[in-house]
């Protein structure tokens, strides 16, 4: 990195799991992966469908997120759902070389009590044990990862839920 590109302010640190907030999407909270090796977000949704509203792309599709709370084995998380206008669709190669088309939204991400607007990739995620990566263009500039540490972003006066295995 050059001197030039170096932040002016001090950057927050991150674990490798978080719990951030969407709130464009009504989503108060959901567990992400901090992923460095993937260049844009994803989020888990089902049955994307676009749409035209006021001359423009939209994008409505099915949420599944535990919120606002944990959820046990024995109870599905409720069905929610959403729309956002469509910013593009993208050519995205997983981690195991499969490569997909996924519609992308541009969402505002909560973190730190600061928001600002991120890029997600809208695709399945069901097998995933998070329904969200945070890929490093939305933490670009503003944070760093601690692979060894988790959930730094949260105030300690919250207790995260009791995760599944």
């Amino acid at each position: 990195m050059s001197i030039a590109s170096r932040p002016t302010h001090a950057l927050h640190v991150l674990g490798w799991k978080e719990w951030v907030t969407l709130p464009d999407l009504g989503v108060s909270r959901v567990r992400v992966k901090v992923d460095t090796g993937a260049k844009t977000s994803a989020l888990h949704a089902e049955h994307c469908e676009e749409f035209e509203l006021g001359g423009q792309r939209w994008v409505r599709f099915t949420l599944l997120l535990p919120w606002p709370g944990p959820l046990t084995q024995h109870e599905p998380p409720p069905p929610r759902q959403v729309q956002a206008p469509l910013l593009d669709y993208r050519r995205v190669t997983s981690s195991n070389g499969e490569s997909e088309r996924r519609p992308v939204i541009r969402t505002n991400l909560e973190l730190f009590g600061q928001r600002w607007p991120i890029e997600i990739t809208l695709t399945g995620r069901e097998n995933m044990r998070f329904p969200m990566l945070l890929g490093r263009e939305a933490i670009a500039g503003r944070a760093v990862v601690d692979v060894s540490r988790t959930y730094l972003s949260l105030p300690s006066s919250f207790q995260p839920p009791k995760e599944q295995a």
